[in-house]
């Protein structure tokens, strides 16, 4: 059997994000897992060592390199859109159940069962959803703090949206407080400053 499924994961530089505003720097959904997989490892490895976490660090970086697979199916859905009331987000959360089950029934038939609790969002476990779900929006902060660094205002209401959450996330998960006052400055920092560390 030939398989679909890697190319199918390639195209992830094709999707775009932010697709309905204009971005000083434009982001795909490759890039976009990446910067998710570092930060929800990076969040693993910090509830682990800081906060008696017990969580596989390895194991949630794969889960958040795979966590927009659904969208090498249909594409990226705004925030506005997927979320404009309760039927149109049920809608959206079926469609993307359905593309996760077909990028993983596009695997080989011996390794979907492999595959079924990293891709298929359903299947994850509370706990690790959690975490990838922190580091979609602190990457999501980063970007809308990054654009407005570059005087885009168009993402003025994102960083306003952005930052309620991340206030709610830090007062039920330390690590993202700890991740947010050790990581967050230096991300906005210029070249220059950052070679002087």
């Amino acid at each position: 059997m030939q398989s679909s499924f890697l190319a199918w994961m390639f195209r992830m530089p094709l999707i775009k994000r932010w697709s309905l505003m204009f971005c000083v720097k434009p982001e795909n959904i490759a890039e976009h897992s990446h910067q998710v997989a570092i930060v929800a490892h990076l969040l693993a490895v910090i509830k682990n060592k800081k906060f008696n976490g017990q969580i596989n660090a390895d194991r949630i970086s794969t889960i958040a390199m795979y966590h927009e697979a659904s969208e090498t199916r249909y594409g990226d859905i705004v925030n506005p859109t997927k979320y404009a009331n309760k039927e149109i987000a049920r809608e959206f959360k079926k469609i993307e159940l359905l593309a996760e089950k077909e990028c993983l029934a596009s695997l080989p038939e011996e390794l979907q069962e492999l595959f079924s609790d990293i891709i298929v969002q359903d299947n994850v476990s509370a706990e690790y959803k959690a975490i990838v779900k922190a580091a979609d929006i602190i990457v999501a902060y980063i970007k809308a703090l990054d654009e407005i660094n570059h005087k885009n205002p168009e993402f003025d209401h994102v960083e306003q949206r952005l930052a309620i959450k991340i206030t709610a996330l830090k007062e039920t998960m330390p690590e993202v407080e700890y991740f947010i006052d050790t990581f967050m400055a230096a991300c906005l920092a210029t070249v220059d400053k950052l070679s002087k560390n």
